[in-house]
């Protein structure tokens, strides 16, 4: 056996210098797969450029929101600088990743934004259907599932940066 996984051991080797691969990877995967959904997400907050819409409130807080009579000026102004916040969040984290600028802190942003998100999910929107469970064979659990790989996407960038491609590296490489 420790025959076999020495073998194993060299024929692989090369992989683990291959630092670029996974954050490389991430990026493009994050920009393939989550940048549209969470621009399209931002997008249905805002009314014109800087304006929120009533779903703003409807989606970052329903039940405040519900209990205010669906009149957004009957909300705190703090409620109103957090839907803004988290709506400001949905562009410019995901710009940012893809660039690969401040790659570690944008998607460490990105992960506490998704907890937020499928927290207002379960309690907020009472979605607990969307919760999914693990070990269970099916991997459509919106929260459970999905958006574990999502974070674990996030955790990737975390971990390595953005790799050489990003912005990060480049512009560190130029300093004197």
């Amino acid at each position: 056996m420790l025959k076999t996984l020495t073998l194993y051991d060299r024929a692989t080797h090369w992989i683990s210098a291959q630092d670029w691969l996974l954050p490389t990877l991430a990026r493009f995967l994050f920009a393939a797969v989550l940048m549209q959904y969470f621009f399209a997400s931002g997008l249905t907050k805002l009314d014109g450029l800087v304006t929120l819409s009533t779903g703003a409130y409807v989606q970052i807080f329903p039940r405040a929101f519900e209990a205010a009579g669906y009149d957004a000026t009957a909300l705190s102004p703090l409620h109103g600088l957090v839907a803004y916040a988290g709506t400001m969040a949905e562009f410019v984290l995901p710009a940012l990743i893809v660039m690969g600028l401040f790659t570690r802190l944008a998607a460490l942003g990105m992960v506490g934004f998704v907890v937020l998100q499928s927290l207002t999910d379960l309690y907020g929107h009472q979605q607990w259907s969307a919760l999914g469970q693990w070990f269970d064979r099916l991997p459509d659990g919106t929260i459970l599932d999905q958006r574990a790989l999502w974070v674990l996407l996030l955790v990737v960038l975390v971990v390595k940066g953005g790799g050489p491609v990003a912005l990060d590296r480049i512009l560190l490489a130029r300093r004197p």
